[in-house]
């Protein structure tokens, strides 16, 4: 068996037994092997250890699963040096904080808050259970700001045009005295959101942060008089704005889209979907004027030059087309893959998909739109 494919099954079996091993992890540990050389078993233990290891309580998992797959092969020299427990520097804080005379109460919030900033800028698909519990709370929290647009009708307002009608109204009412003048500006509506979620497979990490992202729009959208709707993409199109609109929810939310969605970590075909899209929703009404987000890595089966088609198609009836990237925030990242580069000369926004940040960066794109 050739090295590559090695790393690549090692790395498949910790996904396996239930490590969070991106492909970007993956990548960065072949990367690293490929230093130290595949002769050096304690290189490729510690080269694993720094990159495919997102928590220190994965250590132990890590453990088992290296010894098992190189074998027992694994040098007598390495050792193993685990960082201390998160929950202990955290004690440790608020223990120091109160030897020095102040409230211990007020200590312990102050580091659960910077917990909770932390978590704002650590990438989704590392996280541990605990942490995607935590995120998933912290959803509750984003301030959602639908767009508005201009309407037709015209509105009451301090300042803005002379509305005659009212003006000539007002001095009838008071027998021909001269009165106050009125004015009117054009009253304003909430403008259509349209998500397009990647499902598939590359997008598998993301996928639950982003319907959850999606039902906290769908729900504000409800109480504020807006329209936001959702779609999930693959290789099929699947309509999931009742299914999260039904649950006020989350879980119960995500439980019902779960079992509509026929697709989840699928092949992706982007093109023939978004033409999909576009024939049976787009033309008629959904996409004219709206906000468009498409959530996908980018990775086509398909042909990509079918994709920058669909989504020029799709650019001239939205009023916005923003697509959001996870990897668009890396270190590193270029716009370079064939899907990618086929859609970016027809896009208003590419934005980071990947913290909780990110989202909130999202959200405000949409509210400026």
């Amino acid at each position: 068996m050739d090295p590559e494919t090695t790393l690549a099954g090692f790395a498949g079996a910790l996904r396996a037994a239930g490590l969070p091993v991106t492909q970007d992890r993956t990548a960065a540990f072949c990367g690293a092997v490929a230093q130290v050389g595949m002769d050096d078993v304690s290189g490729v233990y510690w080269a694993g250890r720094a990159t495919l290891c997102a928590d220190p309580d994965h250590t132990r998992t890590y453990d088992t699963v290296f010894t098992a797959w190189f074998s027992g092969r694994r040098a007598s020299t390495v050792r193993r040096e685990r960082p201390p427990a998160r929950t202990a520097a955290m004690a440790s804080l608020v223990d120091a904080a109160a030897g020095a005379g102040s409230d211990p109460g007020e200590d312990s919030l102050q580091v659960a808050a910077s917990g909770t900033e932390v978590l704002r800028h650590r990438d989704v698909a590392d996280l541990s259970p605990a942490e995607r519990a935590a995120l998933a709370r912290a959803f509750g929290s984003l301030d959602v700001r639908l767009p508005r647009r201009r309407a037709a009708r015209r509105r009451p307002a301090r300042r803005g045009e002379v509305d005659a009608r009212a003006t000539v109204r007002e001095q009838l009412r008071r027998a021909g005295e001269t009165g106050p003048i009125r004015w009117r500006r054009r009253a304003t509506r909430p403008r259509r959101v349209v998500l397009l979620v990647d499902v598939s497979g590359s997008m598998s990490p993301y996928a639950d942060a982003l319907l959850r992202l999606a039902h906290t729009m769908v729900r504000a959208g409800s109480g504020r008089g807006g329209r936001v709707e959702v779609f999930t993409v693959g290789t099929r199109l699947t309509r999931l704005t009742p299914a999260l609109r039904a649950h006020r929810d989350p879980e119960q939310a995500l439980k019902a889209a779960g079992g509509v969605v026929p697709d989840w970590s699928g092949g992706t075909r982007l093109g023939e979907v978004l033409k999909a899209f576009a024939d049976r929703w787009g033309q008629r009404g959904m996409a004219r004027g709206a906000v468009l987000v498409v959530c996908s890595d980018g990775w086509e089966r398909g042909d990509p030059a079918q994709l920058g088609e669909q989504v020029a198609r799709l650019r001239r009836l939205c009023h916005r087309m923003v697509w959001l990237n996870p990897h668009r925030g890396k270190a590193g990242y270029l716009p370079v893959q064939g899907g990618i580069a086929a859609v970016l000369p027809h896009l208003d926004d590419l934005v980071a998909g990947h913290t909780l940040a990110t989202y909130e960066d999202l959200l405000d794109v949409v509210a400026r739109a």
